[in-house]
């Protein structure tokens, strides 16, 4: 059974992501039960079609454009970060203390990984691109279907790249998590990509 409205009804699919995958012009619906694109279907009563994630996607993104990307808005927000400690630290009360310098150290880190949490989420939820993805031509995409990822799971994402941040292994654990992607098959998928189901695509 069709699922378009009937003809002068005035209504139209919902389709709220122009990210979403889509069908080359004049094949599909665009339901998920349509062939991959550029398939035959398979004869009436058997066969069956391949489930690829990626199939009505543009290409997964160069790891290395990630990377160049993550390092640009790492740059970005970290600026933010600097001028909110410098304006709120207690210069003053400086002293040569292993506790003071520990505290001092870890409000740094916990703002960080704050604005960093704040800035993916917010930026993503958008458009499925930070300022740096949106430089280089790249987009976070839903895995599942291509469309941008909701608030929840760039929340997801960025809590499992950015956490680890403010207590331990800070850099670290952001080369291993984003640097996952260099070697992860099929989806180029680093481990915040993996906890939230994503995948960084090209725009270009």
């Amino acid at each position: 059974m069709s699922t378009e409205p009937p003809p002068g009804s005035g209504q139209q699919p919902p389709e709220d992501d122009p990210f979403r995958k889509q069908p080359p012009p004049g094949q599909g619906s665009g339901s998920p039960y349509d062939p991959p694109y550029g398939s035959e279907p398979p004869p009436y009563g058997g066969g069956s079609y391949p489930t690829d994630p990626l199939a009505g996607m543009p290409p997964l993104a160069d790891s290395g454009r990630r990377t160049l990307a993550r390092i640009i808005d790492m740059i970005l927000v970290g600026i933010v970060v600097w001028l909110l400690t410098w304006a709120f630290g207690v210069h003053e009360y400086d002293v040569n203390s292993d506790n003071m310098s520990y505290a001092k150290s870890l409000g740094q880190s916990l703002t960080a990984a704050v604005l960093y949490i704040g800035y993916d989420t917010v930026m993503l939820a958008k458009s499925g691109q930070t300022l740096g993805k949106k430089w280089l031509g790249l987009r976070v995409a839903d895995l599942d279907n291509g469309s941008t990822p909701s608030v929840q799971t760039n929340l997801i994402r960025a809590a499992v790249l950015w956490i680890p941040f403010a207590f331990c292994c800070a850099c670290i654990w952001t080369a291993i998590s984003g640097g996952w992607s260099f070697f992860d098959k099929p989806y180029k998928q680093g481990l915040h990509d993996k906890a939230a189901k994503t995948v960084v695509v090209s725009t270009r």
